[in-house]
């Protein structure tokens, strides 16, 4: 294998991977692929021969498969990125592992359907000795990395609510099952699966704990069978709250704030921002006023090296498996809440790693 330093950190491994599925996405891993001295995109595996050829001509991938497991015995890669639609992640990570040709499987958002499909991945991946971890881009940019270092500090006190968004000013005509796998309920499309899971997982890791209850609910779109527009409260201990407002078809934003007993913090483009300086901005009780700048990063990159820093060194992924059970688990009770038009309560334990057998929902 090729060695190469790894740029700031002081180690020489580049690490092979590859991509499973050539949509949307994975036009962001791979350029960021390419970016990065850590990682050489060595293949690429998809159904669809015209998709294959058209990614590939792209990013200058000559290896092409359209089986997974003949990709998998021929090439000798040490992690593959899912980018597939969210209903076959479970099925594909479960094949990867079982096969064990390598090392790690980082698995795009969300991880899966279901918290039962979730168990079985951790328990598939843990048996086979494959490190399973689940590709939250924005997890990995260092403005939310200080957010959450001030919160711990004490700065705005104790944290009491955060609301946060994400909405884009879709054409509701052009939502349809055929047209985007997003606005497709047996692809895993909807605005939970697309967009509140970031909401839900930047509430779980701010607050450093679990919901206990979760009450939703929908709008289903005119021209197709997914919830196009949604509200979402998550009840947690110690008395905190999260409001989350998700849609495709308003005015886009990407707003989180955070309010605790001494002040409160306020980030736009919480999520998608790509190459473009962000900043946060903190007002405290006191009338202190302050604001954080950061550079523009590709957080696609740093997701991608936080994985070699992880093979490299043995250190933990910032988002274990049993968080992302965690995540399932919320997800589905918000589901569950909107079929029912009921809050939903979540019987487990308050950590933030619950055990997978933790995984009972009761409407209240």
């Amino acid at each position: 294998m090729m060695r190469r330093r790894m740029s700031g950190i002081g180690y020489d491994m580049v690490y092979k991977i590859g991509i499973v599925g050539t949509g949307g996405i994975a036009h962001a891993h791979g350029k960021a692929a390419q970016d990065i001295d850590e990682v050489e995109l060595t293949a690429i595996c998809d159904v669809s021969q015209e998709s294959l050829d058209r990614y590939g001509d792209h990013f200058g991938v000559k290896r092409r498969y359209q089986d997974l497991e003949t990709m998998l015995v021929r090439e000798d890669l040490d992690f593959v990125v899912i980018c597939t639609w969210g209903n076959s992640h479970a099925e594909i990570s479960n094949r990867i592992a079982h096969s064990r040709r390598l090392k790690a499987i980082l698995c795009e958002k969300p991880i899966c359907s279901t918290a039962a499909e979730c168990e079985e991945m951790i328990t598939v991946a843990k048996d086979n000795g494959i490190l399973l971890a689940e590709a939250f881009k924005f997890r990995h940019h260092p403005r939310h990395l200080k957010v959450k270092e001030l919160i711990d500090s004490g700065l705005i006190g104790d944290v009491t609510l955060i609301r946060s968004t994400f909405t884009g000013a879709g054409n509701p005509v052009q939502m349809t099952a055929g047209r985007n796998w997003r606005f497709n309920k047996e692809k895993g499309g909807g605005a939970v699966y697309d967009l509140g899971c970031y909401c839900i997982h930047h509430a779980r890791f701010m607050i450093g704990a679990e919901p206990f209850r979760v009450y939703a609910s929908g709008h289903k779109g005119k021209y197709n069978e997914i919830n196009e527009a949604v509200a979402i409260q998550l009840e947690f201990p110690d008395e905190i709250s999260t409001q989350i407002a998700i849609a495709f078809r308003y005015f886009g934003s990407q707003e989180a704030e955070i309010y605790g007993t001494d002040g409160y913090i306020r980030t736009d483009l919480a999520w998608n921002n790509e190459n473009q300086p962000v900043s946060l901005e903190v007002k405290l009780k006191n009338g202190d006023r302050r604001t954080y700048d950061f550079a523009a990063v590709d957080q696609f990159a740093l997701q991608l090296q936080h994985m070699c820093a992880c093979l490299e060194t043995g250190q933990a992924h910032r988002i274990s498996p049993e968080n992302s059970l965690g995540q399932m688990q919320v997800i589905d009770a918000v589901h569950a809440s909107i079929a029912s038009g009921k809050p939903v309560e979540l019987h487990r334990s308050s950590t933030s790693t619950p055990s997978p057998s933790a995984n009972r929902l009761t409407k209240a």
